[in-house]
């Protein structure tokens, strides 16, 4: 039975302990929905109770911080995965449901940098300028290039911007390359930073190990890892990276180390917890990583980014029916908080269903909404389309959308 089923309650006073329950499992969005029950019934009931109320009313606050909080890591991974307009919406909601100016301000510095960098892919599909607009433009380009490298490191955590905004013009210019894709720029103009910013705890090593591990040196990548571990050792993004290097080399025991190595004040973060299960996934011990996925949603309570390794071990094992349900509940849970769903998740349920036989009116609504989503995959789900509508008895509909699918192959 689900966590969601063992609560229930008529009273307002039951509809905050169910609160309490799902925000002590991290369900914000459900928590918010209980409290906000609650308040409603309270109002009904005995709207004299001010204690209560007020209580209600700061839970409600806290767990819409909680929803902000994760909207932004959210569109942070977004970001990364290249979905700038999905990430630019759970930035605006987050804007809209925190209260805490600090959020707000780095909010405001995210949605400018994710605005500058739409407005450079625009820019890069109009035609050419004429002479006098472009070189307007290109005296303005040092400007924007200065703004877009703040706001990108107004992401960073403060003692880090700071250290990283000193670091002198090229260091900067290896950054921007490095966030455009251009990783032999960002080695070149990295390497002349380092030189520059010797200091032991520069993270300049970070940044050009990135651009190297981009560029397929990874010896070159660990050696400035391992030495920039030794100054910054609480440093995640350096574990990730050398994971990632030692997954490649098949050296499953050095990742098994490095991350035991790990300060103590790292070893419960989320990081560091992914980094382990997919340490077992990549060695293909399926079985012991579905276990520790298991274990850390059953002693810490939901995360999303989890729950999508948890399942994509279990498709790893062939067991679908247990993937399909964990990529059920992860697209309740973005439904419940108000999260636009990854269409990743979307289709992998909806594949999932498909393939078991499950021709349902649910799934047909799924790969009509992404056909919607993802236009290039439209043909091959309308063709799906069309064999629901053939099970459930409607060969009109089967036939209108098999042609649809054809002629959208055809093109």
């Amino acid at each position: 039975m689900s966590i969601l089923k063992l609560f229930s309650g008529k009273t307002p006073e039951e509809h905050e302990k169910k609160g309490d329950e799902l925000f002590s499992f991290d369900l914000w969005g459900k928590a918010k929905i209980e409290y906000e029950r609650a308040l409603d019934k309270l109002a009904k009931t005995s709207p004299q109770n001010d204690a209560l109320k007020t209580r209600l009313q700061e839970k409600i606050r806290q767990t819409k911080e909680a929803l902000a909080l994760g909207h932004e890591q959210n569109a942070d991974d977004l970001i990364e995965s290249g979905f700038y307009d999905d990430a630019r919406e759970l930035y605006i909601l987050a804007q809209e449901l925190t209260r805490n100016p600090k959020q707000k301000k780095d909010l405001e510095i995210k949605l400018k940098d994710l605005d500058f960098q739409l407005d450079r892919t625009v820019a890069e599909d109009l035609p050419d300028l004429d002479v006098e607009a472009q070189e307007a433009q290109e005296a303005e380009f040092p400007e924007q290039e200065d703004e877009y490298f703040r706001a990108l490191c107004g992401t960073l955590p403060n003692e880090v911007q700071k250290d990283y905004l000193s670091y002198g013009n090229n260091f900067k210019d290896g950054y921007l390359a490095l966030n455009r894709g251009d990783f032999a720029e960002a080695a070149d103009y990295l390497s002349r930073a380092m030189q520059e910013n010797p200091s032991a705890d520069s993270y300049v090593p970070l940044e050009l190990a990135t651009a190297y591990l981009n560029l397929g040196k990874h010896a070159e990548a660990q050696q400035l890892l391992e030495a920039f571990l030794e100054n910054q050792p609480q440093a995640l993004p350096a574990y990730q990276l050398l994971c990632e290097i030692f997954w490649e080399r098949k050296e499953f025991y050095q990742a098994d180390t490095l991350l035991s190595s790990v300060p103590a004040e790292l070893t419960e973060s989320i990081a560091v917890y992914i980094l382990k299960g997919e340490t077992l996934f990549h060695a293909g011990n399926f079985s012991a990583a579905k276990e520790f996925y298991r274990n850390f949603l059953e002693s810490h309570g939901w995360n999303e980014l989890v729950a999508r390794a948890l399942a994509k071990t279990h498709e790893a094992m062939n067991e679908l029916a247990n993937a399909r349900n964990v990529y059920r509940q992860i697209m309740d849970e973005c439904s419940s908080c108000h999260v636009r769903l990854d269409p990743f998740i979307k289709q992998r349920y909806a594949d999932l269903c498909f393939d078991s036989g499950m021709y349902t009116a649910e799934i047909l609504e799924l790969y009509l909404s992404l056909a919607q989503e993802i236009p290039a995959n439209a043909s091959d789900y309308f063709q799906k389309v069309s064999r629901i509508y053939t099970a459930l008895g409607n060969e009109g509909e089967a036939r209108r959308f098999r042609a649809i699918a054809e002629k959208l192959a055809s093109k």
